[in-house]
């Protein structure tokens, strides 16, 4: 059990039940939360767009006839039909060891074999439409970062998804047809080493302080970040050029690094004092591990960018699919990411968000205005150092 299989051009043949097969991202392609103070929080209703794809398949009608069945029920027939059916094929930017625990986790309670592709958010989406697009039914689910799911609902790939679990999530988390199951937190973290806790940054504007200058990392896509923070300075009565100043300050000798993992890898090593927008999750779990890293007290407003899970519609293992949907947003399903540091899409006790201010990131302007965003962000970052690990 737990074994990986690295597979590069087709998919592995099937194993022992309970089996994980991952295929990296090497791959050649085959064709706010609960709460929050500033502005409406994306609805369903609101940032829903109809499929573009007309007609219904018969995962959809399947997916449709379970939703109506009640909860007991519906599991029952879903664990009977996904175990005839045998397997799953998962599509994700999960990390590795994400994957693995989430995987890992399904297969030990249902009898069905996992296959895993998994690779950058931006990779999992250009697999699917081109699979897609060849009429390949390449993958039954979907697991991956808002705008990748709202491209897909966009193209019309996503099937409805209803259920008492779903219910729960709250309205920053609830699209047509995805559902988040956890929130990435981008907050600022610092080494415990080089930073004393008086120094720590106290208000975003603080990352723009000159003491800060060749000693702030940030990360170099973090446009849905800058997008976010720039709207809420906005809406706090900055003007256009005192946000460009913050930002060029920040930037103005900054260590510039690809990828949060690496970026919070070399925050623990003090290769700079200060992470301007890692995840939370990362450093949390480099704290457990005795880094000399640390986010708390968070500074606020925390931006919160869901990561959520969508049906396809050409599901060729749709109980499969609709049962680890279900049980993903479970509180099983919801624990395993908790244990990793993961904030759930249904936290479960004390939210440990409560009395804090949490913007979600505005997922459908960046995706209606990526290039722009993306350009400006590009800008920024230009006045930093690259680093290469």
């Amino acid at each position: 059990m737990g074994r990986f299989m690295s597979v590069n051009n087709s998919r592995p043949p099937m194993g022992r039940r309970g089996r994980r097969r991952v295929v990296g991202g090497a791959v050649l392609l085959v064709a706010t939360l609960v709460t929050t103070s500033c502005g409406g929080s994306p609805t369903a209703s609101s940032n829903g767009s109809k499929s573009s794809k007309s007609g219904s398949t018969s995962a959809v009608k399947f997916f449709a006839k379970m939703s109506k069945q009640p909860d007991d029920q519906r599991h029952d027939a879903l664990v009977k039909q996904a175990e005839k059916e045998g397997q799953l094929d998962l599509y994700t930017s999960m990390t590795s060891d994400v994957a693995d625990a989430v995987t890992s986790a399904f297969s030990d309670q249902y009898k069905v074999d996992v296959n895993v592709y998994r690779a950058a958010s931006e990779t999992v989406l250009q697999r699917i439409l081109q699979e897609q697009k060849a009429n390949f039914r390449g993958n039954d689910v979907v697991e991956s970062n808002a705008t990748e799911m709202f491209a897909l609902q966009k193209e019309g790939d996503l099937a409805p998804y209803s259920g008492t679990r779903r219910d729960l999530v709250p309205a920053a988390g609830k699209f047509a047809d995805w559902t988040a199951t956890r929130f990435n937190l981008f907050t600022p973290s610092w080494n415990t080493k080089r930073v004393k806790p008086s120094e720590a940054p106290k208000t975003w504007e603080d990352l723009a302080d000159p003491k800060w200058d060749g000693k702030l990392s940030m990360e170099i896509s973090d446009s849905d970040w800058y997008l976010t923070l720039y709207k809420y300075w906005e809406k706090q009565g900055k003007s256009k050029q005192e946000i460009d100043k913050l930002f060029a300050d920040m930037a103005h000798g900054a260590k510039i690094v690809k990828g949060h993992t690496v970026q919070g890898e070399l925050l623990s090593a003090g290769q700079f004092s200060v992470a301007a927008s890692n995840y939370s999750y990362i450093v949390a779990r480099a704290k457990q591990t005795g880094a000399p890293v640390d986010y708390l007290p968070f500074v606020q407003p925390v931006i919160a960018r869901p990561n959520g899970i969508g049906l396809m519609k050409t599901a060729k293992h749709p109980a499969a699919a609709m049962l680890f949907t279900d049980w993903l947003l479970s509180k099983d399903g919801q624990k395993v990411l908790t244990d990793l540091y993961l904030t759930p899409a249904i936290p479960e006790g004390k939210n440990p968000l409560d009395g804090i201010t949490v913007i979600p990131v505005d997922v459908k302007e960046l995706l209606a205005n990526d290039e722009k965003w993306s350009a400006q962000y590009d800008k920024v970052v230009s006045g930093g150092d690259v680093v290469t690990q």
